[in-house]
């Protein structure tokens, strides 16, 4: 058995999870004091901002101590776990070495980054008469003491500054140097500063009464009729991210209502048929809509683009990474299919199915959320007919999608029931003028409407 004296104690510290993440919640350990663990076993899961995250412990040993209870948020880089690790002795202190007695020999030049540095001079001088300590010590003290943390027994006695006249003047007037406050340069002890030191101390003055500052009551409230929430986690990042696109990308939000009958009846015959290798894979109509937005950016590029306010450029993507927007018990993610653009149909099923049961799952890796370009949301699972979405940060366009639902419509001169729904879409007008938003919608509902065009257009 490997005792701790055999050991050593390695701290195991918070990691950046997510690209430039500042802290994550502990949710749980896996792992108690007096386990063993081993290299790349998971000690704990932790959520950040972004996601849940599982953490492997990087090295084999036994656990010493954790540092922090569930449901505490630590900072990156603070030591969450301690792990003793078989055959590692603790290093030893470094103690200061004795004063050598006989002359020390000259210490070579240590190279630095410009030149070789300075060397230590070998030049001998004569000690000033009753110098009892070494220089480097005295300097040491003193500055200890001018910081103001020196212990009584660190502090070296030093011999007042004061010039020959000053000194005998204290003699004559009986003033001991030490207790005078210099007022010189360099803390020299002067005339006045003696004079000074004889003059009685002024009475102290006597401060008015301070008026006891007026009590706040503390905020309570009734618990029975409320209860308060910490805002951490997923859900703080949401709302600062919302906050923070609201406020810097101006938002335009445009709407059209159309008919998808066809597209319903798309849906059918592809979760029916074998014919166009669907078999086994989810189909709905989210899966035609994404494929109807990304014909749609086929079509009008440029509105897949960013905004670098730094450099003042439009930063125009060749790529489509589908972000689709997902309420999670933890809240509201926006993980995103990476390059969308260039999968098939079938491709673009599995990558949507992958990516809903992950996020249901709370396993959306932080990855899986950042470089996203547009993305989907659908309030229609909700019953809802449509909404004006808030742009995800560093995105231009979001597309929401209503409920779908059978409404009268003039369907070739005639009213009938219809599948009918209302799209809108949310763009960031300083990339995006009307024009452009207007024809991405459009395009979107015209698919739709006649899901063909998936063909011809694509």
């Amino acid at each position: 058995m490997t005792t701790m004296t055999e050991a050593s104690v390695r701290e195991f510290k918070m990691p950046d999870v997510g690209e430039g993440l500042t802290e994550a919640e502990i949710l749980k350990w896996y792992v108690q004091p007096g386990d063993t663990v081993t290299d790349g076993q998971v000690v704990c899961e932790v959520e950040t901002a972004k996601a849940a995250v599982e953490l492997p412990i990087p090295y084999d040993g036994v656990v010493h101590e954790l540092r922090f209870p569930e449901g505490t948020t630590v900072a990156v880089g603070t030591s969450i776990i301690a792990v003793a690790v078989a055959g590692g002795g603790a290093a030893p202190e470094e103690t200061p070495a004795a004063p050598v007695q006989e002359e020390a020999k000259p210490a070579a030049r240590t190279p630095v980054l410009v030149g070789y540095g300075v060397s230590t001079s070998a030049t001998k001088r004569r000690p000033r008469k009753g110098a009892e300590i070494p220089a480097q010590e005295a300097s040491a003290a003193v500055q200890a003491e001018l910081n103001g943390h020196a212990s009584g027994a660190a502090v070296v006695e030093q011999r007042p500054l004061a010039k020959p006249p000053v000194r005998k003047l204290a003699k004559d007037l009986g003033v001991d140097l030490a207790t005078v406050t210099p007022s010189g340069p360099d803390g020299i002890i002067t005339r006045e500063d003696v004079h000074a030191a004889l003059a009685p101390a002024p009475e102290p003055v006597q401060a008015p009464p301070v008026p006891a500052a007026l009590s706040v009551p503390s905020a309570t409230y009734d618990t029975t009729r409320e209860t308060r929430i910490p805002v951490k986690g997923v859900r703080k990042a949401t709302a600062a991210a919302m906050v923070g696109s609201a406020f810097t990308a101006p938002h335009v939000t445009e709407f059209v209502t159309v008919d998808v009958t066809r597209t319903m009846k798309l849906v059918e015959e592809l979760k029916r048929s074998d014919e166009y290798g669907m078999q086994g894979r989810r189909v709905n109509p989210l899966l035609l809509i994404a494929k109807a937005l990304l014909v749609a950016i086929k079509r009008n590029p440029d509105v897949n683009a960013s905004w670098d306010d730094a450099s003042q450029e439009i930063v125009l993507k060749h790529y489509v990474n589908l972000g689709i927007a997902a309420a999670t018990p933890r809240g509201l993610i926006v993980p995103n299919i990476k390059d969308a653009h260039a999968k098939t149909l079938p491709q673009l099923a599995d990558s949507l199915g992958e990516l809903v049961s992950t996020a249901r799952d709370g396993k959306t890796s932080p990855a899986a959320m950042q470089g996203g370009t547009v993305t989907i949301t659908n309030v229609g699972v909700f019953g809802i007919d449509t909404g004006t979405p808030i742009l995800n940060p560093g995105e231009s366009a979001i597309l929401a999608i209503g409920t779908i639902k059978l409404q009268p419509w003039v369907h070739k001169g005639k009213v009938k029931p219809r599948q009918v729904t209302t799209l809108a879409l949310s763009f960031d007008h300083r990339l995006v003028d009307g024009e452009l938003g207007s024809k991405v919608l459009a395009d979107v509902a015209a698919i739709l409407e006649q899901p063909k065009r998936l063909i011809t257009w694509a």
